[in-house]
């Protein structure tokens, strides 16, 4: 009987420290909304087909010592592979406006266009539907990064330095 009771409580206090710790994970995780949801087209203003600004992004749940923002944007289905729209870091830990690439408000570097700044989705008109890949990671510093930085020298610089990161997805056609 002492055993039974033993595991009960024990199975008890197991459940409520996987609750706890799925709340508190779940509070702690980054989130990203824009003016548009998961997995939806782009509003072509935000395309090559009209004016090629980046978009509004709303962050939410950004950990508390959060020093700056990073962010990646990337189409996995360009014909060549993988197109880099946007490569940016040191980002106030806040809103991200739209309009706001272009205008040294964070640090950006050269991206699949060889451009410093945000180029919006224009795959061929021939190609298929797209999926632009935006990727807002939290970092607990400000990155020292001055030249020659891409995706992947990024990506590299920060990985010790995230404490959180939130993945959203967006759909472009071109006809």
């Amino acid at each position: 009987m002492k055993k039974i009771i033993f595991y009960l409580v024990l199975g008890i206090i197991i459940i409520t420290l996987f609750i706890s710790l799925s709340k508190s994970t779940m509070e702690n995780t980054l989130k990203i909304t824009s003016v548009f949801e998961n997995n939806s087209f782009i509003p072509e203003v935000y395309s090559c087909n009209w004016r090629d600004i980046n978009p509004e992004f709303k962050i939410w749940n950004i950990p508390n010592n959060t020093k700056s923002l990073a962010l990646i944007m990337d189409d996995p289905d360009a014909p060549a592979g993988t197109f880099v729209h946007w490569v940016a870091w040191n980002i106030p830990a806040s809103n991200i406006e739209e309009e706001s690439s272009r205008f040294s408000k964070y640090s950006e570097w050269i991206n699949s266009a060889s451009v410093k700044w945000y180029i919006g989705p224009c795959p061929p008109i021939w190609h298929w539907v797209h999926h632009y890949h935006f990727k807002v990671f939290a970092l607990d510093t400000t990155l020292d990064l001055v030249w020659n930085v891409d995706k992947e020298k990024l990506l590299k610089e920060m990985t010790w330095h995230i404490l959180s990161s939130w993945e959203i997805v967006w759909l472009f056609e071109r006809k």
